[in-house]
């Protein structure tokens, strides 16, 4: 089995913390990696898309491994190149590669709404840890500042229901952004998370 290349910068999970994704993601693994792929098709100016995992990738599609493919490490990077910088973005928080597929699909997602609102650019939610490259570029690797990539879905983020009414959805984010704004000494990023939640989910 292929070793996944971890990009530099960011802790692994341990085997022993790692679990199925408890909501249920109800998609199957090919569907997570399509997700992934169909979510960077849509970002502006994203290119050289490669999805990285432990497992055996098919020969006439190398970015999806095989259906039934055996891993050892459960962990998915997806790269890509976007205005020149490359990117990427890891999960491996869950116990197996559907799971942390579809993680960064909805973490994608959740960035490009920032971009579609008007918040603020893709690039700039992704330019919080800058690396050298093997060739001496910059690689932005996505990430909430901490070192460790934010794989929580939108809901969870907010605390309701996947498929919570907007009514809830604006209420609920109204109530944490209130208690996390930086001007009630709040915590700037976790402001930014309850309004990147909000944002993806209203959109959804």
């Amino acid at each position: 089995m292929p070793d996944l290349d971890w990009p530099d910068g960011f802790d692994r999970t341990d085997p022993g913390d790692r679990e199925p994704y408890p909501h249920g993601f109800r998609v199957t693994r090919s569907q997570a990696f399509d997700n992934i792929l169909e979510e960077l098709r849509k970002m502006d100016g994203a290119r050289n898309v490669q999805l990285d995992t432990g497992a055996e990738h098919q020969q006439r599609n190398p970015n999806k491994p095989y259906a039934n493919a055996s891993y050892d490490d459960p962990g998915v990077v997806a790269r890509f190149e976007r205005d020149g910088q490359q990117f990427a973005v890891p999960c491996d928080r869950w116990d197996n590669p559907r799971d942390n597929a579809q993680a960064i699909a909805k973490y994608l997602d959740a960035k490009r709404a920032l971009e579609r609102y008007g918040v603020e650019t893709v690039d700039d939610e992704f330019a919080t840890q800058a690396l050298p490259g093997g060739d001496d570029e910059d690689v932005i690797v996505a990430g909430d500042g901490s070192g460790t990539a934010s794989t929580q879905a939108p809901h969870e983020v907010l605390g309701v229901a996947e498929d919570a009414p907007d009514d809830v959805v604006e209420a609920v984010a109204r109530r944490l952004s209130a208690n996390a704004h930086p001007d009630n000494d709040g915590d700037r990023e976790e402001y930014k998370r309850i309004q990147q939640a909000k944002a993806a989910m209203l959109d959804g």
